[in-house]
């Protein structure tokens, strides 16, 4: 799904569409794609989710890590959409969010996952995840917050970065998943699932009732 509205925004961007003029601090106005935070508030909480159950973590652990990572983009996104030095308050409150999200994702879920025996694994997913999130900060601040860098070459830096993020985390998660134990995973939402393929007991005879000839 993540993927699909990828697909959707990208080819959004690339028609011209999805933007506005927002008018910058020098008086300017400056072409911010909005299509590119829908983008993100679908995808950061896909990888979120698909780490946290991996790692195993609590249920309460990644609805805030989901909160999260939509806090950091809407933060960003109220930040490209201010014209004064205020978006630089957005901008702190977003990357504040984000570096709870790494020490989660990095340290407890880490911890976490080296339990369930797939430490390795993870912190290959989840390294690749934070290094190329880490670089998310430092391209808005050249493009959509400090209007350092023009427009083409901020639709190239996010788009290196997209197609890094999300489809090779993807691939990586195919691959690495072929000797995973999802028994021992426990990938499963309801008791149903945990049950299938185990062999129904069998009935007692002697405990069942009969039936009432009248």
């Amino acid at each position: 799904m993540a993927l699909l509205v990828g697909a959707v925004t990208y080819y959004a961007q690339a028609s011209d569409l999805g933007w506005s003029a927002v008018e910058q601090v020098n008086q300017f106005s400056r072409q911010v794609f909005y299509a590119r935070y829908i983008n993100w508030a679908v995808t950061f909480p896909a990888l979120v989710l698909s780490l946290g159950l991996l790692s195993g973590i609590s249920w309460t652990t990644i609805v805030l890590n989901i909160f999260c990572a939509w806090f950091w983009v809407l933060s960003y996104l109220a930040a490209a959409y201010t014209a004064s030095d205020y978006k630089w308050g957005f901008f702190g409150f977003g990357t504040f969010a984000y570096i709870i999200l790494v020490m989660s994702t990095i340290n407890e879920s880490r911890e976490s996952a080296e339990h369930l025996g797939i430490g390795r694994d993870y912190l290959i997913l989840a390294g690749w995840v934070n290094l190329l999130w880490l670089l998310y900060p430092v391209a808005f601040g050249l493009s959509d917050g400090g209007n350092i860098i023009g427009v083409t070459e901020s639709f190239i830096f996010f788009g290196v970065l997209d197609a890094l993020l999300l489809p090779v985390v993807s691939v990586g998660f195919l691959i690495l998943s072929r000797k995973w134990d999802f028994e021992k995973l426990q990938l499963d939402f309801s008791e149903y699932r945990d049950n299938r393929g185990r062999k129904p007991l069998r009935e007692n005879k002697g405990d069942t009732a009969t039936s009432d000839p009248s």
